[in-house]
């Protein structure tokens, strides 16, 4: 099948970063087969299966999300303003605890849906916690089922009690390896390979040596990749000296957890030695400001990363962390971060955010042959963005600052997966928004009933700047 989309502005992310303004897109059987001026490409494809007039609007490629916990969908605002070890002993693990197969496929549904309302056509879950077998297949029948690109990894614990880790979450060494090879051979690269398979242990503190060790022999023998958060936090730091006698990032290197399939989340927390580490070895990162804020982790140094030639991509990060799995909105705040921090508005521009969830979040996977531009030979993943969608992004005079800095989800209104249009006039195409939305309202009230989680409803206590203990002003 031969699609033609033509009349549009082409913000092609390509090696010359190419805006074409009266743009065209030839797609055949899920690629890319040309792009170019609307008048030559209609002239080579005159008898296109289908064409779509993309008038008045801007085409992206597929935003790349590559870091999140899909599960968390179900618990979002439940974990507010909390710090990080609070946060997971309060209600991330006791919540964990109670998952089914069905509480991660509701949840999945629910994540994926709205991350492709905002036009992330590639994430990479993270199934850290795991109480029962089939929790990771939930995860992947969601992927499937809508039709985008998932990259899913297996999470694991099985040491750190004593500093946080919950024990009901932890579990053996070759069961592990066995549900990983497992799922290995049961997604690894299926649904036309959009669907993968990655090892994801949830920290490095929270995983023994032999854990760990096993699932880099894993992901190596099996073609996948690693993906573990580093020193999110001071405390995550120090709680890998703790448990291994040294920092993460140290231990990766001892441990030969080294190379372009490692990607490092976070990174709050390193320092010039580490970052020189990881440039050598060609790790990758993904930096999560919505949840570094949110949980007052810091701030990751992602200008110097940058400029040291680290390839960094974006997470939006799990929705309990996030409350969100929007990437337009984290796009702004990635790059407003930085120049407050710095004191530089040239820190990261509107170009570069657009770049990190782009072509540098597909370097950060390892599908930059694959995706993240539009080029020929690509895959067709396609965002298509309305600006007169609304008020905010009104006048349009830059496309790519008018995403960054003055739009939101309701200006996407098609989506575009390996040239299957799975968004289409703002609504799936492949399921039902209000059935994905009422499921996964009544996925998270159970869950939150099975778990005990009481800071909901009636029992949500009013928080505000004042100690606790003391009364709220009228």
């Amino acid at each position: 099948m031969i699609q033609l989309i033509k009349r549009g502005t082409v913000v092609t992310v390509d090696a010359q970063r190419r805006i074409l303004w009266d743009g065209a897109i030839a797609v055949e059987d899920g690629r890319i087969a040309a792009v170019g001026d609307s008048g030559a490409l209609e002239g080579q494809y005159p008898h296109a299966d289908r064409v779509i007039d993309a008038g008045g609007k801007v085409i992206f490629p597929g935003f790349i999300d590559n870091h999140t916990h899909l599960f968390q969908t179900l618990l979002k605002g439940i974990g507010d303003d909390m710090e990080l070890t609070d946060w997971l002993s309060h209600m991330m693990f006791p919540a964990a605890v109670f998952l089914e197969p069905e509480d991660t496929y509701y949840a999945a549904m629910l994540g994926l849906s709205e991350a492709l309302h905002s036009g992330v056509t590639t994430t990479v879950d993270y199934m850290h916690c795991h109480s029962k077998p089939g929790l990771t297949d939930g995860i992947c029948r969601a992927v499937k089922e809508l039709g985008v690109r998932g990259i899913v990894g297996r999470g694991t614990m099985d040491t750190g009690v004593e500093y946080g880790t919950c024990p009901d979450l932890c579990e053996k060494v070759e069961d592990v390896e066995a549900d990983l090879r497992r799922l290995f051979k049961t997604y690894h690269n299926t649904e036309n390979g959009r669907l993968k398979i990655w090892a994801a242990p949830s920290s490095m503190w929270s995983n023994s040596d032999e854990m760990l060790n096993m699932q880099w022999r894993v992901v190596n023998e099996c073609g996948g990749s690693f993906t573990v958060h580093v020193s999110e936090t001071e405390y995550a730091r120090m709680a890998t000296q703790w448990v291994h006698g040294c920092n993460d990032v140290d231990l990766l290197e001892k441990l030969g957890i080294l190379g372009p399939n490692v990607l490092a989340v976070h990174c709050c927390w390193v320092n010039e030695k580490d970052m020189e580490l990881m440039r050598s070895h060609g790790i990758k990162v993904s930096h999560d400001v919505c949840s570094n804020m949110y949980l007052a982790d810091g701030v990751a140094p992602v200008p110097q990363m940058l400029k040291k030639g680290i390839t960094v991509g974006l997470g939006l990060d799990g929705a309990a962390s996030n409350n969100a799995q929007d990437m337009i909105e984290l796009m702004k705040l990635t790059a407003l971060q930085h120049k407050v921090k710095t004191g530089d508005p040239m820190a990261i521009t509107a170009e570069k955010v657009l770049e990190l969830a782009t072509i540098d979040g597909a370097r950060s996977i390892g599908m930059e042959n694959e995706i993240g531009s539009i080029e020929t030979g690509k895959r067709a993943d396609l965002v298509f963005f309305d600006p007169a969608a609304s008020q905010k992004s009104t006048p349009m005079h830059n496309p790519v600052s008018t995403l960054v800095y003055s739009s939101g989800m309701e200006n996407i209104t098609a989506v575009m997966v390996d040239g299957e249009l799975v968004l289409d006039q703002g609504k799936l195409t492949r399921a039902s928004d209000k059935a994905i939305i009422a499921n996964g309202q009544r996925a998270a009230e159970d869950l939150c009933r099975r778990g005990g989680i009481s800071n909901r409803r009636e029992g949500h206590v009013w928080a505000s700047f004042k100690e606790k203990g003391q009364s709220n002003d009228a």
